[in-house]
């Protein structure tokens, strides 16, 4: 059975050009669109404080969360037990995630001229029973800035384009994070935690924690239990880099089944550029590769209005993160 790669990132953009990491990093992502990465910079107490203060806000009373609930003309908040459903042409028929969240997007600057260009642009809410939530989510933010930092030029020079362009693309970002809460469930019971997806970002990162249940799918067709060591963090391409790179750097399909018998906390932090981006192929695609440009903005608007269950799909073409372009 494959197994999910292991990289070190120690000497990622080496200032003397010993670059071993991101061309194993590359490898590994190439032959497996995901990747577990050690010396990735994050402090480890962070994800034992993380996944403690997740405990806390789930923990919540019903009319704490409702009070709380994320909305749509804001994305942030709580997102409700079985509320969302996959939100694609194939997946018709399905069960709703059997999965709570709350949503996070990026901080915007008061008065940052964006905020009146998307939606998606403001403040995020912190409910007052978890004091300690707005610090200790800023800090574990800022470390994926910084990775995101340490990995983006990687895949600009492996694309041979000016690292200044995916920089430029970041500065007003729709970075958004889930935090998510998958309730105990029966070691009988195969209720899908996550449907099978691809992300439709840029990089995803995801500490996985010690309740397993991620399952990624192989090259091969195979799925495959995540199991990275407790001090890795999962790195994953999104369809917005596959696009991107013209198909070179695919993105890889994965789900949730949570039947550990035990609750499963989770904070994928997803990396997203300006609303005003279009993403289109940098460089020549691999044969066969054919992808229609993605507007960063109206996309990310279109995926989160239609989780919502009384909306119905645009006929925009956006993949929303389908498992497999002929399926569109």
């Amino acid at each position: 059975m494959a197994k999910i790669p292991l990289v070190d990132l120690g000497d990622v953009n080496d200032p003397d050009g010993n670059d071993q990491s991101g061309r194993r990093l590359l490898e590994a992502l190439g032959e497996f669109g995901f990747v577990s990465v050690v010396g990735h910079g994050v402090d480890q107490e962070l994800f034992g404080q993380m996944r403690a203060m997740l405990e806390r806000l789930f923990g919540a009373s019903p009319e704490t969360k409702q009070a709380w609930a994320v909305q749509r003309n804001n994305y942030r908040g709580f997102i409700p037990l079985d509320f969302f459903t996959p939100n694609r042409a194939e997946a018709n028929g399905w069960n709703p995630d059997r999965y709570e969240g709350y949503k996070l997007h990026w901080e915007c600057p008061a008065n940052h001229p964006v905020q009146n260009e998307c939606r998606l642009y403001g403040p995020n809410i912190f409910p007052p029973h978890v004091p300690e939530m707005a610090e200790l989510v800023t800090r574990y933010w800022e470390a994926c800035d910084r990775l995101v930092g340490r990995l983006l030029p990687v895949f600009a020079d492996a694309l041979g384009v000016d690292r200044t362009t995916f920089a430029n693309m970041h500065e007003a970002p729709l970075t958004n994070m889930s935090l998510l809460h998958y309730p105990a469930q029966d070691p009988t019971d195969m209720s899908v935690g996550m449907h099978p997806h691809k992300d439709t970002n840029v990089l995803t990162f995801v500490h996985p924690g010690p309740v397993g249940g991620l399952k990624i799918r192989s090259r091969a067709g195979a799925w495959v239990d995540a199991e990275p060591p407790p001090e890795a963090l999962l790195v994953n391409i999104g369809e917005m880099l596959e696009l991107w790179s013209g198909g070179h750097f695919p993105a890889t399909p994965h789900q949730v089944f949570n039947n550990s018998g035990q609750p499963r906390y989770s904070f994928p932090y997803f990396l997203v550029p300006n609303h005003r981006v279009v993403v289109e192929p940098l460089v020549q695609p691999i044969p066969g590769f054919a992808a229609g440009p993605m507007p960063v903005g109206e996309l990310s608007a279109e995926v989160w209005r239609t989780n919502w269950p009384d909306e119905t799909p645009s006929e925009s073409g956006f993949d929303l993160g389908t498992l497999d372009r002929s399926q569109t």
